[in-house]
């Protein structure tokens, strides 16, 4: 009796041991699964301006899906909010600024952000409701431009370059501030306190004789950088829009694929038929 008894007992506890094994081994394979399997689907939260960037992102969401990669995407309608928001980790990424842009808010507010990749670059223009040219423009001439001193020297590089002002010799052109023009033989007016959101709003109500405006501002008003303005920067611009994160992020394997999806032939393909050229893709 006491042998079967005895039996009985290490029979339930081989029976114990193998199922708390199983159940081991049952486990383990479940992290694996979890972590190398893509079983669980990653979130990549990125704030965008409305146009193009956000419209773009959206071409990107399918694909990313099917790596495993949801896309969140949170729009902006200014140039502070998406940084703030990027420093304070409620964003992983953000798509809205240029180089020079970043490297003036890196130095202002001592950010720790990097460059993942450049996507797309945004000529800007100069619109007018009473002139078709920059040399139509009359003597003493009001222009209206953003209050982003980051955007001034690229306003005033293309204003340059259509022969309306000349700029100090040797000055950095993307630093360059109403203060380092030479030459001024129209004596233009310089108007920069508007910010940029407003300035299809000023265009449309007819205020100054021509206005500086983004392209993305001007495309999400209904204006066509390509047929509306009177003047547009070309597509070597030094302005490339990229897409911004917190130093050290850039190696994330999500937001490598990101920047990879959004330089791939198709979502350049996109940018160029929906943008009608007004929106140039970079592939670097």
């Amino acid at each position: 009796m006491k042998k079967v008894l005895l039996s009985v007992i290490l029979f339930t506890i081989v029976l114990a041991l193998t199922a708390c094994g199983a159940s081991d081994s049952q486990e383990g394979t479940d992290e694996v699964k979890n972590e190398g399997g893509n079983q669980e689907a990653v979130t990549l939260v990125v704030g965008a301006s409305n146009v193009p960037h956000a419209e773009i992102l959206e071409q990107a969401v399918p694909v990313l899906a099917e790596k495993g990669i949801e896309l969140e995407i949170v729009t902006f309608q200014d140039y502070v909010l998406p940084n703030t928001a990027l420093a304070e980790k409620e964003l992983d990424a953000n798509y809205f600024q240029h180089i020079p842009y970043l490297e003036s808010q890196l130095a202002d507010h001592g950010y720790d952000f990097v460059n993942a990749g450049g996507i797309h670059i945004e000529p800007i223009g100069v619109y007018s409701q009473n002139y078709e040219s920059l040399a139509d423009l009359p003597e003493g001439a009001q222009l209206i431009m953003s209050n982003s001193v980051a955007d001034h020297g690229r306003f005033l590089s293309l204003l340059q370059t259509e022969g309306l002002i000349t700029l100090k010799e040797g000055i950095d052109t993307t630093k360059a501030t109403i203060e380092d023009i030479a030459e001024n033989p129209r004596n233009i007016e310089f108007i920069a306190d508007i910010e940029a959101g407003l300035l299809p709003q000023v265009y449309n109500n007819g205020e100054g004789d021509a206005v500086l405006i983004n392209t993305n501002y001007a495309i999400d008003a209904g204006l066509n950088p390509v047929e509306d303005a009177i003047a547009l920067e070309g597509s070597e611009s030094p302005y490339v829009n990229i897409i911004t994160v917190r130093s050290g992020d850039e190696t994330r394997e999500e937001i490598q694929t990101l920047v990879e999806i959004l330089r791939s032939e198709d979502i350049q393909n996109f940018i160029l038929e929906e943008y009608n050229n007004s929106v140039v893709p970079v592939s670097e």
